[in-house]
């Protein structure tokens, strides 16, 4: 490809590729996509897709109220609701003993000026879930949270990049990144782009590209694991999780029960290859069945583990590189990060176009992980 072909490149076909390089493309850029695989291939199409700002970390919680309001408007910005539906979370005290946990949590918020978390009695959950296992005493809830379809997702947001005139590539690989003067000259299989302007959203893969561009970043994997259930007739519309126990747990619209909570299997980076821990998941049927006794016979259909990033504190990595100009982070989410896209597309959007962002998002700088190196 030509120089004058492309002014930004986005590398990493996942959703948070697929979101900045819409909102690029609708601020005026020339935008290139590539993608090793095919887009969607690895955590976005694995993710349990919740949309949640519950429990979220404090540095998060101004950027996932955002993003909550743009998901309730979703269709306005990709043409479908990508099967959002906002029936709320809860995190459930199974015991009394877990109550002060959450009230800590709910003063936290209350104190740093949010009211989007509240606390219900055992008379409240019953009412929201009928099936949950009557010994529960209560729960932290975010009413406007809900889940959405990662696959509806994904083809949404790729139909809205080509329509905004994104060229995607699929199988092309990132080989090497070379400075060329002001621009940055990509090899991805046969393709060669010349840009001056990189936004890595490689998800598990992306420290690597951040080092060939002098971005020492560690970054660890996850490989979390979902299963998914025969279909069933209408147990729940909130999700559920709990305190002291790796659970997520919520009915898709065609029945089927996803349960999910962060249990991981194996993940091999090189072989891009993900493998499920079935003693490992184990644990996740076993809390699904006690808190929800009435799925205990429900056959299990199938069940996966993707590879993402993971960040030493589980906070992502958004922002400018610290030492190569023209390139932007957007990476790191660590089992988090659906809930963000449509935020952070436009917040790096807001970065490659004009420089800065009202958003604040210095908790989520590069510098923060990187080794500082002492003076020889």
């Amino acid at each position: 490809m030509s120089r004058s072909a492309f002014d930004t490149a986005v590398i990493g076909g996942g959703l948070h590729g697929l979101s900045a390089a819409l909102h690029l493309a609708r601020a005026g850029r020339r935008v290139v996509l590539v993608e090793q695989n095919w887009v969607g291939r690895h955590a976005s199409g694995a993710t349990a897709a919740g949309v949640r700002t519950l429990g979220r970390d404090l540095a998060e919680v101004p950027i996932s109220l955002e993003s909550m309001e743009m998901w309730h408007r979703i269709e306005a910005i990709v043409g479908d609701h990508c099967g959002f539906h906002s029936y709320g979370q809860l995190r459930v005290a199974e015991f009394t003993a877990h109550l002060p946990s959450l009230e800590k949590r709910l003063e936290t918020m209350h104190q740093q000026g949010y009211g989007h978390e509240e606390i219900i009695d055992r008379a409240e959950l019953l009412k929201l879930v009928p099936a949950i296992a009557p010994h529960c005493v209560g729960a932290l809830i975010a009413r406007r949270d809900g889940a959405a379809d990662p696959h509806r997702a994904l083809r949404a947001f790729r139909r809205s990049c080509e329509g905004a005139g994104v060229v995607i590539h699929e199988g092309c690989g990132v080989t090497a990144i070379d400075r060329r003067g002001s621009d940055w000259h990509i090899r991805a299989g046969e393709q060669e782009i010349t840009v001056p302007v990189i936004v890595n959203a490689a998800g598990a893969w992306a420290a690597r590209l951040a080092a060939l561009v002098g971005d020492d970043i560690p970054l660890g994997l996850k490989a979390s694991m979902m299963i998914v259930t025969e279909r069933l007739a209408p147990l729940l519309k909130p999700v559920v999780s709990v305190v002291g126990r790796s659970l997520s747990f919520k009915q898709s619209d065609q029945g089927t029960l996803v349960i999910g909570g962060g249990l991981q299997g194996r993940a091999d980076i090189d072989a891009q290859k993900s493998a499920v821990d079935f003693t490992e998941l184990a644990k996740g049927a076993r809390a699904a069945t006690d808190l929800f006794p009435s799925v205990k016979d429900v056959r299990i259909t199938r069940s996966w583990a993707g590879i993402e990033a993971k960040t030493k504190d589980l906070l992502p990595v958004i922002g400018p590189s610290p030492n190569a100009s023209g390139v932007f982070h957007a990476f790191g989410f660590s089992g988090h990060g659906f809930q963000l896209v449509p935020v952070v597309g436009s917040i790096i959007a807001d970065l490659v176009v004009s420089g800065k962002t009202q958003r604040h998002i210095s908790p989520f700088s590069a510098e923060r992980l990187m080794t500082t190196r002492a003076a020889a």
